[in-house]
């Protein structure tokens, strides 16, 4: 019986541990949440961030485009090389080209290229904006008047929203393309198959949801990467830690939001 009041304890200590963290999860989603759509209402409001704006996805869009080339072209290339000896145990290589550009296009082109962007541009926005609170640069433009939501956050937020399905398009490209070469250079495929497979299997509605997967995705990475920037702790340890779960909580939120979106457009 004494042994039992031990154990019940530490039931009611783990649940209770639970309880606090999933209020406090839900809580931090609502304060992203509001903090995104506060600084979207600055969207329309003067003045205007147009050149804040071009700078972000300057730096967002163009200082990721090496990554997105490699990533696309090595994913392509080894899409091309396992599609090839899987569908030849079945006699259908001419089907090559339907797989690699259907896997790419739906889901690797949109997840890889979040993954991508997340690592080298999330979670610079993080550290960046962290920095900008321990250095007390955001209390600076309050006292100069200068909203801070306006200046700093909509414009990395819209940034990423327009920057990732650029990216993502090139990502298709270039793997698409990169396929080519493997499977029909490297492997023998024919090139006219290739080529007829691919364009009879792919329709409008696989691009279209390509495209709305990087918007959401480029929107969520904005929203979550500038959020736990905004909140981090004002040390460098806590610049450290906001950097870390920014891109922890952006990469699992991709994957689970990618798999919601993908059952509405199976």
């Amino acid at each position: 019986m004494s042994a039992a009041i031990p154990v019940q304890h530490g039931i009611w200590r783990w649940l209770g541990a639970l309880g606090r963290r999933s209020l406090q999860a839900v809580q931090s989603v609502g304060d992203a949440a509001v903090l995104t759509l506060q600084a979207l209402g600055h969207l329309l409001r003067k003045p205007w961030q147009g050149r804040h704006f071009v700078l972000q996805l300057h730096a967002l869009g163009v200082g990721s485009l090496v990554i997105i080339l490699i990533t696309g072209a090595f994913t392509g290339m080894v899409l091309a090389l396992q599609g090839y000896y899987t569908l030849a145990k079945f006699g259908s290589e001419s089907l090559l080209g339907a797989g690699v550009a259907l896997s790419i296009i739906r889901e690797l082109g949109p997840v890889l290229g979040a993954f991508m962007v997340i690592g080298r541009a999330g979670s610079s926005i993080t550290a960046e904006i962290g920095i900008m609170r321990v250095t007390e640069q955001l209390d600076a433009l309050r006292m100069m008047a200068v909203n801070p939501r306006a200046r700093i956050i909509l414009p990395r937020i819209i940034a990423t929203m327009l920057a990732l399905p650029l990216l993502v398009a090139v990502f298709d490209v270039i793997g698409i393309g990169a396929g080519y070469v493997v499977g029909v250079e490297l492997l023998g495929v024919n090139p006219g198959a290739y080529i007829a497979e691919m364009t009879a299997k792919i329709t409008m509605h696989d691009i279209n949801g390509g495209w709305v997967k990087a918007i959401v995705f480029g929107f969520m990475i904005g929203s979550i990467c500038t959020w736990m920037g905004y909140r981090a702790e004002p040390s460098t340890e806590g610049v450290a830690r906001a950097t870390t779960r920014a891109v922890v909580v952006a990469s699992v939120s991709v994957l689970i939001v990618d798999y919601i979106l993908t059952s509405f457009f199976l």
